[in-house]
């Protein structure tokens, strides 16, 4: 086009030469990682830790680990997925109902509701965790998955994830419309509004998977019986029972562990990747 000139953007020296360490900070300990879980536990703790050493040991670990203390590895596993599934699964429902709700309904204290969601995000997961044991202990429901998956259901910041996308992604006009055809609340919600806020939901799923998948304070000052322990938390205790004087180490054992429990996490991103980002960059862009 005449008249018309392109302009390549600069390049930041600083920015690029800060972003590659940001990458190498961030890929070194998965690669330390990759290459560790082929190794056995004297070449772990003797060899060069960004390399392999001696027999590929990888798929003798993932037996080992299968099968170590009878096969815990499994239980916690298992117990994980309950936490997961019921959980961070009734936390995306809750957040669901609740967001849509706030966003698309008109109630007294609708601002007020806003002020405390706003005030939880803000309060650290950390600091109600010993009022919650309190709690939880005057009720007996210590030492139990109950435990776990209760305070898991209450996610603000998924609420408001949820009440922000409702807001942009359902037009009002649309609503309007069912209600004049003669369709219900209910109705309009699971057939109308439910496939609307698809991309939503699977973003605040996502967060809340990975929040409880990773969760280890909370299960840590809730739980003392191994049966019961999370993938993070048992992998720790590993770890521990590994440390002590006259222990017998199983550090391979438990980096090995620990790549199968990231595992799982990565698939799940893999998967919902598309819908993830499509929800957060909805209403970004406004016709």
């Amino acid at each position: 086009m005449a008249g018309y000139s392109y302009h390549r953007p600069r390049k930041s020296i600083t920015l690029t030469v800060l972003l590659g360490a940001l990458l190498i900070y961030s890929i070194l300990p998965l690669t330390w990682m990759l290459f560790s879980v082929t190794k056995t536990q004297p070449e772990l703790l003797s060899s060069f830790g960004l390399w392999f050493s001696g027999d590929f040991a990888f798929f003798d670990n993932v037996r080992d680990v299968l099968t170590h203390d009878d096969g815990v590895f499994l239980k916690w596993f298992a117990n994980t997925l309950v936490y997961v599934v019921v959980g961070a699964g009734g936390a995306t429902v809750l957040a669901t109902a609740a967001g849509y709700g706030l966003a698309k309904y008109r109630f007294r204290g609708r601002n007020a509701v806003f002020a405390v969601i706003l005030g939880a995000i803000a309060v650290p997961g950390t600091a109600l965790a010993v009022p919650t044991f309190l709690l939880f202990s005057q009720w007996g429901l210590t030492n139990t998955m109950w435990a776990v998956i209760l305070p898991s259901l209450v996610s603000p910041f998924g609420l408001y994830l949820m009440w922000v996308f409702s807001a942009e992604a359902v037009p009002t006009e649309i609503l309007e419309a069912a209600r004049v055809d003669g369709s219900g609340e209910w109705r309009t919600f699971f057939t109308i509004s439910l496939r609307l806020l698809a991309p939503g939901i699977v973003t605040v799923a996502l967060f809340a998977i990975v929040a409880t998948w990773n969760n280890y304070f909370l299960p840590l000052i809730m739980l003392n019986d191994p049966d019961l322990y999370p993938l993070v938390l048992g992998l720790y205790q590993w770890l521990a029972d590994a440390s002590g004087i006259g222990a017998q180490p199983v550090f391979n054992l438990v980096i090995t562990g620990s790549f199968l429990t990231i595992v799982p996490i990565v698939v799940v991103f893999l998967v919902l990747q598309r819908y993830w980002q499509s929800g957060l960059n909805a209403g970004s862009v406004k016709a």
